[in-house]
């Protein structure tokens, strides 16, 4: 059986509210797949727009085998593109970020214009035609301040993400924040396993001090089910609604992005150890209130986020192989925002810092045990994990599909 209807014939015969066979979790060859089916065609959370303010200002990422580069042009628009010189295929930015007025391969200078126009190719020839040798697009979308792209020939269609989570976000201001601080850490396991333990705070309370001090525990705040029936979320929807703020809890309906707005832990403003501000400039001069909690917002494969009042946490993720995944975590307040003045930083970033390393400790003790011949697929709690169940499900369903081919399939339910 070749690895395709391998896991295709899991994927099938698999138990609903369980943990994934083994492979789906060690195998290069599913890893492969995963990559093929998901990471090569969905649209991917890359970063910012305000983190390119100007022409020529850049970022890098790594999405399997497909290095890319995203820029700001001339006229301003956000271009993504394939970051392989059209001469031999060499990187031509291999920095993670920079500013460049063109994009000059460092092996032998191809110019390209920060559109990916092929300007300059010295020694060519007579005959060569540099508008045949531009770099290669890559589809590019931004939506209430994030960068998206897909690496498919054909994306899918990206415009009921934004008309969902545009209303949330746009009065946040994220395109007049900056990046305060930014990290990335490689957690040894694979990108499901950091999926899955984000998806529920059954671990939380053994495992997060800093983070229960001011998020929680609630499986109606960290799964898909009850939010509305919780009566002090109902009421914090309601009080940011009035106030102009979008809230309510939304799903589209093949379950990939979701977005909602959720209350702290005893009035907290933000995720500090004391509950109180981090940051004494508000994110956006449009929200007025100080106790918003929490907007939320989830879409696999590459991004949870969380924007509050006073600054905003998003997070990235990104599969290096089959049991690498790198997290990159980046802290906006607004942009006139002066550290040392306005916020400290150890103070703003002290939480996610802790709970991320925590983090990393759960999933590569996860992995371990996964390794083990004795490992078997387990239970979700009905309680806690309906989250977890809802991201397996989502998963599930989309490389049933695409490694069939036989359309549409019909989504099991999820606790």
């Amino acid at each position: 059986m070749d690895v395709g209807h391998d896991m295709l014939s899991r994927l099938r015969s698999r138990k609903p509210g369980y943990s994934l066979d083994q492979p789906f979790y060690i195998d290069p060859a599913f890893h492969q797949l995963d990559l093929e089916h998901i990471w090569y065609k969905d649209w991917l959370f890359v970063g910012h727009d305000c983190e390119l303010p100007n022409p020529g200002n850049y970022m890098t990422v790594q999405v399997g085998a497909y290095p890319v580069v995203i820029v700001r042009d001339n006229d301003g628009k956000i271009n993504a593109l394939h970051n392989s010189c059209r001469h031999r295929g060499s990187r031509v930015c291999n920095q993670h970020k920079g500013t460049s007025a063109k994009l000059v391969c460092p092996y032998h200078q191809w110019t390209y214009e920060l559109d990916g126009t092929l300007l300059y190719a010295r020694q060519m020839g007579d005959t060569f035609d540099t508008a045949n040798f531009s770099l290669k697009p890559v589809a590019c979308e931004i939506a209430g301040g994030y960068i998206f792209i897909c690496l498919a020939d054909e994306p899918m269609d990206f415009a009921p993400f934004r008309a969902m989570m545009e209303p949330y976000f746009l009065p946040h201001r994220l395109r007049d924040a900056k990046i305060a601080f930014e990290s990335t850490i490689i957690e040894k396991g694979n990108w499901k396993l950091v999926w899955e333990n984000n998806r529920e705070c059954y671990h939380c309370a053994g495992n997060h001090p800093e983070l229960c001090k001011t998020f929680p525990e609630a499986p109606s705040v960290t799964g898909v089910n009850g939010a509305a029936e919780d009566p002090e979320i109902a009421a914090h929807w309601e009080k940011c609604e009035a106030a102009g703020l979008p809230s309510a809890f939304v799903i589209d309906d093949r379950g990939q992005y979701r977005t909602t707005r959720v209350p702290l832990l005893r009035d907290a403003i933000s995720y500090t150890i004391s509950g109180r501000k981090a940051v004494q400039m508000r994110l956006s001069d449009q929200v007025n209130m100080d106790r918003i909690g929490s907007l939320l917002l989830y879409h696999y494969p590459t991004t949870w986020n969380h924007v509050l009042s006073d600054h905003a946490v998003t997070f990235r993720v990104l599969p290096i192989s089959p049991t690498e995944t790198a997290v990159t975590t980046k802290w906006l307040v607004h942009k006139d925002a002066v550290e040392g003045i306005d916020y400290r930083l150890d103070e703003l970033t002290h939480v996610w810092t802790e709970t991320n390393d925590q983090d990393r400790q759960i999933v590569e003790e996860n992995a371990f045990g996964i390794h083990s011949p004795a490992y078997e697929p387990g239970p979700y709690s009905e309680v806690h994990e309906g989250g977890v169940a809802q991201f397996v499900e989502w998963y599930a369903g989309f490389m049933e599909e695409r490694l069939s081919g036989l359309g549409k399939p019909a989504l099991r339910s999820v606790a």
